[in-house]
């Protein structure tokens, strides 16, 4: 018998792929077309996401037979908004300057409605370890999106991935450059991002019809 149950496995993969945040659910869209010009930041959103949601949903469902339901929402913004300053600390010890690139994206965090949905809807119904398997799993069902949209935005809008130049030199026009290659600057936009993720959403969908009939 594996380390987890099937039930505690599905936890991980359905927000991976047939109940992704983003594609499926339609949550935490505005980071996705925000801050995934660059690969780096969205590796980096999406490691912060992983450590406000893993941790938050376990201390939400520890929490959960104590919190008075009338003030359930303001004990998970605080809860949200602690862990949430925590990555802002962190980020700017070690990493300022990309810190500075995400700017107020990593407060905005706290209103990420991947993180409430996952607090009202899993963790204050359910024990820790599954609460943080649920955590995990949407954390890394939306880290996918994100890392996919930045990597196709950085490559063929920049032509670098993690700053570093992969097709050549567009200035000494060395390697695909040479062949007249152009990046395309409508990538580092927003809106080419919300066209991206709806390309995702159509492969999708093509690949799981039961997606379309819902």
């Amino acid at each position: 018998m594996g380390l987890l149950s099937k039930k505690d496995a599905a936890l991980i993969k359905d927000p991976l792929a047939d109940n992704n945040p983003i594609t499926i659910q339609v949550l935490g869209i505005c980071s996705a077309l925000a801050i995934t010009a660059e690969l780096e930041a969205s590796i980096v959103m999406s490691i912060s996401v992983l450590f406000v949601l893993g941790v938050g949903n376990v201390v939400i469902s520890l929490m959960r037979n104590i919190i008075p339901s009338k003030i359930r929402i303001i004990v998970q913004l605080i809860v949200v908004a602690t862990l949430v300053i925590i990555v802002d600390l962190v980020l700017k010890a070690f990493a300022y300057e990309l810190s500075k690139t995400l700017s107020v994206f990593v407060g905005l965090i706290i209103t990420n409605c991947i993180i409430m949905g996952r607090f009202e809807a899993f963790a204050l119904g359910n024990g820790p370890w599954k609460s943080f398997l649920d955590g995990i799993g949407n954390s890394l069902g939306y880290a996918v999106i994100l890392i996919i949209v930045g990597f196709f935005r950085e490559l063929l809008g920049s032509g670098t991935l993690l700053g570093i130049p992969v097709l050549g030199d567009p200035i000494e026009k060395t390697g695909l450059y040479a062949l007249g290659y152009e990046n395309n600057g409508f990538m580092l936009l927003s809106p080419m991002a919300l066209i991206v993720v709806g390309i995702i959403i159509w492969i999708q969908r093509t690949r799981n019809k039961d997606l379309v009939e819902d």
